[in-house]
């Protein structure tokens, strides 16, 4: 299919390679040169504007930091909506505002132009493998037209009902991997404090009912000090922002997560917001005065 692809960041770059491998032909934008020049070298055709992207696409990939950059690339001046044909099918697999979604697709409805919302869970690893859990909001028609294009970045595609549901799905994931993210941090310094080595507690939790992915992949991370971002605190902080705003529209209380946010804001106050998502645990530390470390090789 001919696709265009707004967006070669972190997540971006990895998803429009796996694209072009898979036989599509890419059209992509971004506004910074590096990562252009590894998906045009790859085969992709580049595109001085989001409209030009769009332009004779079959389905529209956009994948952008926050609200206000999916408004500006959609339906801002030279965006997609000046670009795409009816009919098109736009696919945001950004996380934003689920009412922000809703107002940006009766937008684009008005030129004909589809869309579905369907960010991504699988961090950089399943970017890179094609791995990616997809959360989709929109017309199922819509999605089996962009299915083609949706599996040659991910392996599981649930949609998840209106244009909307997949951001609302994706918060909910955010949820649960923060407070995850927390629990693991929080067993580490118990170990740490307690005269444990933190490596046998991973390996001896990881096979049973406290296993999880954040357990196995960033709590060895944590334990090397490796603090190289997979997924950067300040767009884990955007996300629990959303998840609060959501949440206080609709009178959800949920203490976790206002809880988490305030500790991931306490690790950015730190220094480490262009860190990972790991770096959760360097504001554990602090509160406890201590440095979790082992010399021990983890076998999670």
């Amino acid at each position: 299919m001919d696709v265009g692809f707004i967006g070669l960041g972190i997540m971006g770059k990895p998803m429009a390679l796996n694209l072009l491998k898979a036989g599509h032909r890419v059209t992509a934008y971004n506004r910074s040169a590096g990562p252009r020049s590894a998906v045009e070298q790859a085969g992709a055709r580049i595109a001085t504007r989001p409209a030009d992207a769009a332009r004779g696409a079959d389905v529209v990939i956009c994948i952008v930091t926050d609200s206000p950059d999916v408004e500006a690339v959609l339906t801002g001046p030279g965006g997609v909506i000046e670009g795409a044909a009816a009919g098109t099918v736009v696919v945001d697999m950004s996380t934003i505002s689920p009412a922000v979604t809703r107002q940006v697709g009766a937008r684009l409805a008005e030129r004909g132009i589809r869309m579905l919302d369907a960010p991504v869970s699988g961090g950089d690893s399943g970017a890179i493998a094609g791995t990616l859990s997809i959360m989709a909001g929109g017309e199922r028609d819509d999605l089996e037209r962009a299915r083609p294009v949706l599996e040659a970045m991910g392996k599981r595609i649930v949609h998840c009902g209106p244009l909307g549901s997949g951001q609302t799905v994706k918060l909910c994931n955010q949820i649960a991997v923060t407070l995850t993210n927390l629990a693991v941090c929080e067993s580490l310094v118990f170990a740490q404090k307690n005269g444990v080595d933190p490596a046998r507690m991973i390996e001896a939790l990881s096979a049973g009912a406290a296993g999880s992915w954040q357990l196995s992949n960033l709590g060895p991370k944590m334990l090397r000090r490796d603090f190289a971002p997979g997924f950067k605190v300040a767009l884990q902080r955007k996300d629990l922002r959303l998840a609060l705003e959501s949440a206080q529209q609709t009178a959800a209380a949920l203490p976790g997560l206002a809880l988490v946010s305030q500790l991931f804001a306490a690790a950015d106050a730190a220094g480490s917001s262009e860190e990972g998502t790991q770096a959760l645990l360097k504001a554990l530390e602090a509160l406890n005065a201590c440095v979790v470390a082992s010399d021990t090789p983890v076998r999670a």
